[in-house]
């Protein structure tokens, strides 16, 4: 998720796999997504049609193939993010069409712990990538998810199993605190303290301290929120950067990618919400209305050349075509969170759920009828011909509509529950074995290299548009 980690093989691939979908694609139609925000039937028919559009991709459920995986270039974080999506369709819809592929693959990619860190994924296994997952069982535990069978671990063990396995990384050796991204020593990235990694985590000891009143769980928020302010990867005007190189030469943890992503702005109003509903502080308050605030650079404004205003779109690499694999699925979890603010924190809703109903509109008519169904595209900010819309689109894109576009029945759903009237089973102890029996190496065909090989071309286009995007850092 970091531009400058080029991994072996990734480039061809990408390129490879770019001219193969441009080659196959079919001719896409004008027709968009009906939408009626003012009528819940309209928002739950898009929303249908949206998750249908981003289950079409999916072949876990097909014979030999793997419950729980997208197919590549799809990597195996964002496969548990595309659950989380179908978690809350399911949430806020009440449609069971899901139910049994969803629950199979989050209860399948459980691994020898049951703490999300699968023996195959362990080549390219980051923090990040695990809590994903968490956060998607998470919200199964708060939304009352159907539960798993007696005989498997419930929705609230899996995420207590994979903060248990979180804290016993939190590093001092470097940068005084703070997970690195990558959790392996021979992967790409374990010199790299990252946002959303540590971010993650926050958020997810937010959400679990609101669920068991477990206040060791918000203690373990504050001392990550508070690192992330320490190395100034959270500015003083609530900005969130991207990470810091954790060095050998003396640099002590000062070398920072300032580059601004949506979800690590989402994944961070969530948790200061949390911690708001937990603690009612006026900090934890001054904090979330900052974060809030701050986030209004992914939202497009006319004057400065962005598109229609109030438009959700990310900042960094959309307007120049250049966002990755990964990164064409931020705006997802931008909205997921967004919503869950909303809920938890009901006086963010004057700010952001106009910034939803304006972003879900524009979503639907970026997406495009075609003969094997609707597809939508990254770009929701101008208006774009039906060649342009065969750019970009993908899961990354479905699930960002999905997410934007049934966000707007927030209004029509009771809040995340607590422990007291949930039904899903916790172990406080969980995840607490040792990381070293997933050291094996994934023999799956997909590279490694995939996963950023699109992060070296968009080092390359950076380059030649630095000047123009200083005020991202500045």
């Amino acid at each position: 998720m970091k531009f400058s980690n080029l991994r072996n093989g990734g480039l061809s691939r990408l390129v490879s796999t770019a001219l193969l979908f441009l080659s196959v694609a079919p001719k896409i139609t004008e027709a968009q997504i009906p939408l009626d925000l003012a009528n819940p039937a309209s928002i739950k028919s898009a929303a249908a049609v949206a998750a249908k559009g981003m289950m079409s991709i999916y072949t876990g459920d097909k014979p030999g193939q793997i419950p729980g995986l997208f197919p590549g270039p799809y990597y195996w974080w964002e496969s548990g993010a595309a659950f989380g999506a179908l978690v809350d369709y399911w949430y806020y819809t009440g449609s069971t069409e899901y139910l049994n592929i969803t629950s199979d693959a989050l209860l399948f990619q459980t691994g020898p712990q049951n703490n999300y860190m699968p023996r195959n994924q362990s080549k390219s296994l980051g923090n990040d990538d695990q809590c994903f997952w968490a956060l998607t069982v998470m919200a199964a535990a708060e939304k009352k998810f159907p539960d798993p069978p007696a005989d498997k671990p419930g929705w609230l063990a899996l995420a207590q199993a994979v903060f248990n396995s979180q804290t016993r990384r939190w590093e001092m050796a470097t940068c005084n605190g703070g997970l690195r991204w990558q959790i392996f020593t021979f992967n790409k990235g374990y010199d790299y303290k990252n946002s959303i990694s540590n971010g993650c985590f926050f958020q997810l000891g937010a959400r679990l301290a609101r669920y068991t009143k477990n206040e060791t769980y918000s203690e373990w928020a504050e001392k990550a929120y508070d690192w992330v302010v320490e190395q100034k990867l959270l500015d003083d005007t609530y900005r969130v950067f991207d990470g810091v190189d954790v060095e050998n030469d003396g640099s002590n943890c000062t070398k920072k990618d300032l580059v601004q992503w949506s979800y690590n702005a989402g994944t961070f109003i969530a948790g200061a919400a949390y911690m708001y509903n937990v603690t009612e502080s006026p900090v934890w308050k001054t904090r979330l209305d900052g974060l809030v605030g701050a986030a209004s650079a992914f939202f497009a404004q006319a004057q400065y050349g962005q598109g229609e205003d109030g438009v959700m779109f990310e900042v960094a690499c959309e307007a120049y075509n250049i966002c990755n694999v990964d990164q064409r699925s931020f705006k997802a979890y931008l909205s997921r969170f967004m919503a869950l603010a909303i809920k938890v924190a009901p006086h963010t809703r004057g700010v952001l759920l106009p910034r939803l109903q304006i972003s879900a509109k524009a979503a639907a008519k970026a997406c495009s009828a075609q003969p094997l169904g609707t597809t939508c595209t990254l770009r929701w900010t101008v208006e774009l011909s039906a060649a342009e819309k065969q750019t970009y689109t993908g899961l990354g894109e479905q699930m960002a509509a999905l997410e934007v576009i049934q966000s707007n029945l927030i209004d029509y759903v009771d809040p995340p529950v607590t422990e007291e009237f949930g039904t899903s089973k916790g172990d406080p102890t969980a995840g607490m074995g040792d990381d070293s029996i997933t050291q094996e190496l994934n023999l799956d065909p997909v590279s490694t290299g995939d996963k950023v090989g699109a992060g070296f071309l968009t080092a390359i286009v950076l380059t030649g548009i630095l000047s123009g995007a200083y005020w991202m850092v500045a």
